[in-house]
């Protein structure tokens, strides 16, 4: 059996790729490594306790792992006070930075190690699409946060361990994240237009995402950085159209900026999370051939709605 160390894998998406590996990859044994304890993990699921921050028994199980993957981070989806930006800034840093050391100390190092980030990293671009060669680094809080996490990432680059950065757009899914949200505003009512509508919305299926993950992993050469969405990213009025289509919606309003700062500030977010816009572009997915399931979002909704 192949060895995967899943750091933060009680999330939406850790979650999701232990459902994927039970279903579709499984010749992987999972090492789920939580802060909390997980509910119903699948026979043959070893689960180990960590907080984040310093090494402790977890680090034994990266022996001879065959892929670490590192989810670990808090939320953005909150407001950013002094407080959430430091937590923030220190639950991407610090897990990053203990996995490294720990992957040093290993006598049998762990042959691929993926740490999955944010492609929020890129200018905010409504006409170019950002690769991972021509990608303009943006700015701002969101962006000096992936910095700060990339190059913690590859800090390590003396490792025998391949090491592969993993810029992560929005993911769809049934079960967590952003799209059950969605979903409900549009039931309310509020699935039209978000602000000015032609920001651009990059998003990846949950299936995919899980599929791209193990694609790189796998492959012998590999790029060192991989932007992880669909090749068909859509403006904000196309989704939320699409959105509303796949559901049977007739009815919605649009939502202006007033009216999504005054949200975000009633649910404790930030209006940066719809109103910026992610234009991103998977070069080298594509350069290397991965086919996606669910490409464009009429598929992906298709799905997700079915």
């Amino acid at each position: 059996m192949k060895k995967i160390i899943l750091f933060a894998a009680n999330g939406f998406i850790g979650k999701s790729i232990i459902d994927y590996t039970k279903t579709y990859q499984k010749e992987y044994q999972i090492i789920a490594v939580s802060r909390k304890p997980i509910t119903q993990l699948p026979n043959g699921y070893k689960q180990v306790i960590w907080n984040g921050k310093t090494i402790g028994p977890w680090a034994k199980e990266l022996e001879g792992a065959d892929l670490v993957i590192n989810l670990a981070g808090k939320s953005v989806n909150c407001r950013y006070t002094a407080k959430n930006k430091a937590e923030i800034f220190a639950s991407r840093l610090d897990s990053t930075r203990i996995i490294g050391e720990a992957i040093e100390d290993c006598t049998l190092k762990p042959n691929c190690w993926i740490n999955v980030a944010s492609a929020t990293i890129y200018e905010h671009s409504l006409e170019n699409p950002n690769t991972e060669e021509r990608g303009i680094i943006g700015k701002g809080f969101s962006v000096n946060v992936c910095k700060a996490w990339e190059k913690a990432f590859f800090a390590f680059k003396d490792l025998p361990t391949r090491q592969i950065l993993v810029r992560s757009t929005i993911v769809l899914g049934k079960n967590g994240g952003v799209y059950p949200v969605l979903k409900k505003l549009a039931c309310l009512g509020l699935g039209g237009k978000m602000g000015p509508g032609n920001q651009m919305v990059s998003w990846i299926h949950i299936r995919d995402f899980c599929r791209a993950l193990f694609f790189i992993a796998e492959k012998e050469q590999t790029a060192s950085i991989y932007n992880l969405g669909t090749p068909h990213p859509v403006q904000n009025r196309v989704f939320q159209k699409e959105l509303r289509g796949s559901m049977g919606i007739p009815y919605f309003i649009n939502q202006p900026v007033w009216m999504l700062k005054l949200g975000a500030l009633l649910i404790g977010t930030e209006t940066e999370l719809i109103l910026k816009s992610r234009y991103i572009s998977p070069e080298n997915l594509m350069r290397e051939n991965f086919q996606f399931e669910f490409p464009t979002i009429e598929s992906c909704l298709g799905n997700l709605n079915c």
